[in-house]
């Protein structure tokens, strides 16, 4: 048992990624032992490729500002780890961390001996989640997926709503090769005659999601089908405007102070995702608070302005499909601008790919760089790509530098890939602004 938050927070994060069999095994096994604390509490579960953790905090703002308490389990953190598990925003204590991790991990040591084999890090995180909340001290609790979502741990839950919010290719070596396997692994998370929310998804991976409906007798709202987004516009200072409808409300106009046709979409999955979900539970919902939630919504990391002349941003595009959305923001946005755009990516991302997209702006140039992570790609992998404007840069710090120095007061500085880098940055410059 540890006596310390460090102790505790050095045994989680020195357990493996991945547990020794995929399933969820282990995690109904630990749920069995502890009286099945998932199971006494109101949640929204979030699958996709991209946009989770927007939609989930859209959610979050509007149900709070509708009077709720809410609880959100989302990954991975940017600030710090407490946050992964937080209420209405404030992430919990170290006294808490310590005191959950001392009940999971006499299961942990307990699952060694049998032939279930020891939890991965995720599933102790998920389990400390669980317990707490199943402790009665939220309202509601919006759960993010981590990968995928049929063998993931969070699977264990049986939610008043699930949402599927994207589609696209990532995680390949553990969810599949083509975007319908990618789609049947998200659709695990739909449950018997529970209702789902989707986002903006290509034909074929929404087939997949319709037919696992069907077979689930469940509800599915589809966006651009059951509900959608008009007249929307970028604002002149920063964020989108725009209506949406489905066959229950209308709201006019919408702001969001989050940049990108993307968010717009995100946003309307969660406000479909809130009718749905008071529609089951009998949550009355005042329209003015619904519009001064998703108006107050805010997450960092994703084209988050971090500075003004010139304009620096930090978007945790950590995948193909997240660049795709990436530059037409850019060439939406800042097509009359010059643009630099630094990007550090996991070794196991389609990084060639992800450059290649950022190329093809013609006002940008694209600096690759690497950051203090195991995963991340190293410079011996950045120098092996092809690049046809962008250099190679061995430290960000001074990739940062150079490119802030080199921009004029209209120029713009994107701060981009995996989101443990921007987490990386975006720690670096707050020090700074401090100094």
């Amino acid at each position: 048992m540890f006596t310390k938050y460090e102790e505790a927070l050095n045994w989680i994060h020195a357990t493996r990624t991945f547990g020794e069999k995929p399933g969820l095994k282990r995690m109904e096994w630990m749920l069995g032992k502890l009286g099945h604390p998932e199971k006494k509490f109101k949640s929204i579960h979030i699958a996709g490729t991209n946009g989770k953790g927007s939609t989930l905090a859209f959610l979050r703002n509007m149900l709070e500002a509708n009077g709720q308490i809410v609880g959100t389990f989302t990954s991975p953190y940017i600030e710090m780890f407490n946050e992964r598990v937080s209420v209405n925003g404030e992430p919990l204590s170290d006294d808490e961390i310590l005191r959950l991790a001392n009940t999971v991990y006499p299961l942990t040591e307990e699952l060694k001996k049998i032939d279930l084999g020891g939890p991965s890090e995720f599933e102790i995180i998920t389990m400390m989640m669980l317990i707490y909340f199943g402790e009665g001290h939220a309202d509601v609790v919006l759960i993010e997926v981590g990968i995928g979502g049929l063998y993931d741990s969070t699977n264990v839950i049986n939610p008043v709503v699930s949402v599927i919010t994207t589609i696209g290719m990532d995680h390949m070596n553990l969810l599949g090769e083509t975007l319908s396997e990618i789609a049947l692994n998200k659709a695990g998370i739909i449950k018997t005659a529970i209702p789902v929310v989707t986002g903006k998804i290509g034909k074929e991976a929404l087939e997949v999601i319709e037919q696992k409906a069907a077979d689930q007798d469940s509800l599915i709202m589809k966006y651009n089908k059951d509900f959608f987004v008009t007249k929307w516009q970028t604002l002149p200072t920063w964020g989108e405007q725009f209506v949406f409808e489905d066959d229950f409300m209308r709201l006019s106009p919408i702001q969001i102070e989050m940049l990108g046709r993307h968010q717009v979409e995100n946003a309307a999955v969660a406000i479909e995702a809130l009718r749905v979900y008071s529609h089951e539970t009998g949550l009355a919902v005042n329209h003015e608070k619904i519009r001064s939630g998703l108006k107050n919504t805010f997450w960092p990391g994703r084209m988050e302005k971090i500075n003004d002349q010139p304009l620096l941003i930090l978007d945790g595009a950590h995948n193909e499909h997240a660049i795709k959305t990436l530059v037409e923001t850019i060439k939406k946005n800042f097509a009359q601008q010059e643009v630099s755009i630094i990007m550090a990516a996991m070794r196991d991302k389609d990084i060639q790919g992800m450059a290649d997209q950022l190329q093809s702006i013609p006002n940008c140039r694209l600096i690759l760089t690497s950051f203090n992570y195991p995963r991340a790609a190293g410079i011996d992998d950045l120098n092996k790509l092809m690049l046809k404007n962008g250099t190679v840069i061995e430290h960000w710090q001074e990739a940062l530098v150079e490119s802030l120095n080199e921009m004029d007061e209209n120029g713009v500085v994107i701060v981009t890939g995996s989101l443990y880098f921007v987490s990386e940055v975006r720690a670096y410059i707050k020090v700074a602004n401090k100094k």
